[in-house]
């Protein structure tokens, strides 16, 4: 018989150099925060330690580039990254470049055509054929979105397709201000790339992908926004965000376990995307879940920072190296971002 579902069979990370949070502020982040008084403090909380820049502040201070200068950069430093967490991505899945149908790029941070899709299949071999989509500027939820495009390609059409996340956050670094919101989007954003391989058939350790939900709460548009100026993008981040998760995450991950006859206690794996302290603070309150259940969120944040849309893939495949969700069991991988927007996959291991 043949599968109607799609099947996770590949992770590919790549990351640009480290840097440590803490020679980030006193290096450079007390100075250009030095009108914002509690930004030394939102550092602290922000839990961080480590983060990933492909442009450090450290050496180069782009807060007054413009964005014409921002893209250009992206369009040198995106490229060789993204092909190395695909190339990875292939390996794990033992699956040749020539043999994908469909290679998708999901980013938020950099835009020039020809773009990274067409890059990056030229450059590792895909065949001329190989299908496109690119999804934009959707934050750090589209990772979710994208695997269900993905995956709906894969049922219909029995090829398999790669997702490449790709987020050079540190390319908008913005111009030295007071504003507080700025500290605390300065204190979390990474950069990394994370490609996904999606396969009809399943291989050992697979992941599959039973479902996807969402929900968009447009009371909430003005909570997270991450509008194109003259000096690169710059993300507004309101305090209330926490708020409106703590109040919608329950009953939307309830409603999609509830689909399939499942409650939070069979879900054997959380990747919760953090996008910062106090999301995984609401998460875990919406749900009720034991702190263990985020640790690996914690520690994704800790040691890689908020990378967009890359992130929650960071997460699902720190939670795979540790075998979770164990074999026949669900896992749950969820994002957040603008819109107010909550996506969610629940996936099964194999």
């Amino acid at each position: 018989m043949v599968s109607t579902t799609a099947h996770l069979t590949g992770f590919g990370i790549a990351t640009p150099a480290r840097v440590d949070q803490e020679t980030l502020w006193e290096d450079f982040f007390a100075r250009h925060f030095s009108g914002a008084r509690a930004a030394g403090r939102v550092f602290r909380s922000s839990t961080v330690r480590r983060r990933h820049a492909a442009v450090n502040p450290l050496v180069e201070d782009v807060s007054t580039w413009s964005t014409e200068a921002r893209m250009r950069r992206y369009a040198r430093e995106a490229p060789p990254l993204g092909a190395s967490a695909v190339a990875a991505a292939l390996a794990d899945s033992g699956l040749a470049a020539e043999d994908v149908g469909l290679f998708a790029v999901a980013s938020c941070t950099g835009y020039t055509t020809p773009g990274l899709d067409i890059r990056v299949t030229t450059d590792l071999g895909m065949p001329p054929d190989v299908q496109r989509l690119l999804i934009g500027h959707m934050g750090c939820y589209a990772a979710i979105p994208g695997l269900g495009a993905v995956a709906d390609f894969v049922v219909a059409r029995r090829k398999a397709a790669v997702l490449l996340c790709l987020e050079l956050t540190s390319l908008h670094l913005q111009p030295a201000t007071g504003s507080l919101d700025q500290a605390v989007a300065h204190s979390l954003f990474s950069d990394a790339a994370a490609a996904v391989v999606v396969r009809p058939e399943p291989t050992r350790g697979a992941l599959a992908i039973v479902d996807i939900a969402a929900l968009t709460d447009p009371a909430g548009a003005d909570h997270m926004t991450w509008n194109v100026t003259n000096l690169g993008f710059r993300m507004g981040l309101s305090p209330r965000v926490p708020d409106v998760l703590s109040r919608h995450v329950g009953p939307m991950i309830t409603g999609l376990l509830a689909r399939h006859g499942l409650t939070p206690a069979d879900v054997d794996a959380w990747a919760v995307h953090p996008g910062g302290p106090r999301i995984l603070e609401a998460v875990g309150d919406g749900l009720a879940l034991p702190d263990a259940a985020l640790a690996q969120s914690r520690h994704v944040l800790a040691e890689h920072g908020n990378c967009s849309s890359a992130t929650v893939f960071l997460v699902l495949e720190a939670l795979r190296c540790g075998g979770r969700p164990r074999a026949g069991r669900y896992g749950v991988a969820m994002a957040f971002g603008p819109g107010l927007t909550l996506y969610a996959a629940l996936v099964q291991a194999t």
